[in-house]
């Protein structure tokens, strides 16, 4: 089993670069299944969720090949509609295809996704979705089984702005005749760019980070080459790491204006962070002051995917905050772990109050999601003495390779094999 060693005590500086963002790529490869040309993606991320989905298309009948960096997909022979529940298990992004499935083959047949345990997060705002299409959809036995044979247009009201059901409505609706709105959409950054990437391929669709979608149906899409957007969850999550530990690092290929809600958490405290283009420059010296209230919210409000980071730095920051997660009612998991460190961290449903203290110590812990795992990183580079992270194939998932980046940027951190 591999574990992450860290041994807190440096400080960071020098420039890492930011791969491609999970949550932009997983959309993106489910909306390949519409395309009937060849599908080039730049700026391939290995990250174990991606590649999950990979071998989801592949079931499907779709070819893949990485050439220079580059994932290069062949989706015109697709001879399947169905995601059994072995592929559906490994990640939660199998529930993306559903849209794009139906909108190829006018039926569908899904297994139950699977992914980070952190809540309930019901698919039922999917199913009324894709039902405000007219699709008949059966729920039995943990599959989806749905029949979009008279699929037509129409206007969808989510009740709530979920990312994943604004993306399987919009790829429902790309190959379906006629005007389709999607009210109270999501507007995060990765659904701007999973209609960048759609258009570019011959969709036509409009309003992307915005309330409102508008999706024209087209007969088909053809042949696209794209570069998804950079992961703003670990531009991040590597920003909070240089606030912890102290030190200077710049973070390239980076998108700023993705990160406000983050940035803007930090105008009154001990450190600098300078934005251009695609660059964030961070600063730090001293220890950090406690941000009194973080609420997280849909975007542009602070993201659930950076809770357990910020929260790794509230332990060690100079105050008290308080954290309320509004997104998912279980993701305090990674509290446990860290108080194993010295934490002062007490909670009462969604709400947590963390006193900062000047110290952590190292510990076994355990990652038992991705974010929370990350969480446990960053604590362990600050932490005296050594920490040991378990369960490490949770932050695999949406994280290339997290110890090499930090180990590069001067933090004593490995990836280490335990029998």
């Amino acid at each position: 089993m591999d574990k992450i060693l860290v041994k807190g005590g440096n400080s960071l500086s020098g420039s890492v670069s930011i791969s491609s963002a999970k949550n932009a790529y997983l959309p993106i490869l489910a909306g390949a299944v519409l395309c009937s040309g060849e599908v080039v993606l730049h700026k391939f991320p290995k990250y174990d969720d991606v590649i999950n989905m990979i071998e989801i298309l592949e079931n499907l009948g779709g070819k893949s090949a990485i050439e220079d960096g580059s994932l290069i997909l062949n989706m015109k022979s697709l001879s399947s509609y169905e995601i059994p529940r072995e592929l559906a298990s490994l990640t939660r992004s199998s529930i993306f295809s559903l849209g794009s499935i139906l909108g190829r083959f006018r039926f569908a047949r899904v297994a139950y996704p699977g992914g980070c345990e952190i809540g309930a997060r019901p698919i039922d705002l999917h199913i009324k979705g894709l039902e405000a299409l007219n699709v008949k959809v059966v729920d039995r036995r943990g599959y989806l089984t749905c029949d979009g044979r008279n699929m037509h247009a129409g206007n969808v009201h989510l009740d709530f702005p979920s990312v994943g059901a604004t993306e399987n409505v919009m790829m429902a609706a790309v190959l379906t005749k006629g005007r389709t709105k999607i009210f109270n959409a999501a507007k995060e950054p990765e659904i701007v760019d999973l209609q960048n990437f759609l258009n570019k391929a011959g969709a036509k669709i409009r309003g992307a980070g915005t309330t409102t979608i508008t999706i024209d149906g087209v007969e088909k899409l053809g042949s696209v080459e794209y570069t998804p957007v950079p992961d703003r969850i670990i531009a991040g999550t590597y920003l909070i790491a240089t606030i912890m530990c102290g030190g200077d690092v710049l973070l390239e290929n980076a998108r700023p204006e993705h990160l406000q809600a983050l940035i803007s958490k930090f105008d009154n405290n001990s450190c600098k962070i300078v934005t251009k283009s695609d660059r964030i420059r961070v600063i730090s010296n001293g220890r950090p002051k406690s941000i009194n209230k973080i609420e997280t919210m849909p975007y542009p409000g602070f993201p659930t995917d950076l809770q357990p980071q910020i929260m790794a730095l509230q332990t060690i920051s100079n105050g008290t905050s308080v954290i309320i997660e509004n997104l998912f009612e279980t993701r305090f998991k990674h509290v446990t772990e860290l108080v194993k460190m010295g934490a002062q961290i007490l909670t009462e449903g969604r709400s947590a109050v963390i006193k900062g203290v000047e110290k952590l110590y190292g510990a076994e812990v355990t990652a038992t999601d991705l974010r929370g795992g990350a969480g446990l990183v960053l604590a362990g580079l600050v932490a005296d003495g050594y920490t040991t992270i378990s369960n490490i194939g949770q932050i695999k998932r949406g994280y290339e390779s997290i110890e090499s980046d930090l180990k590069c940027l001067g933090a004593d951190i490995k990836k280490v094999e335990f029998l």
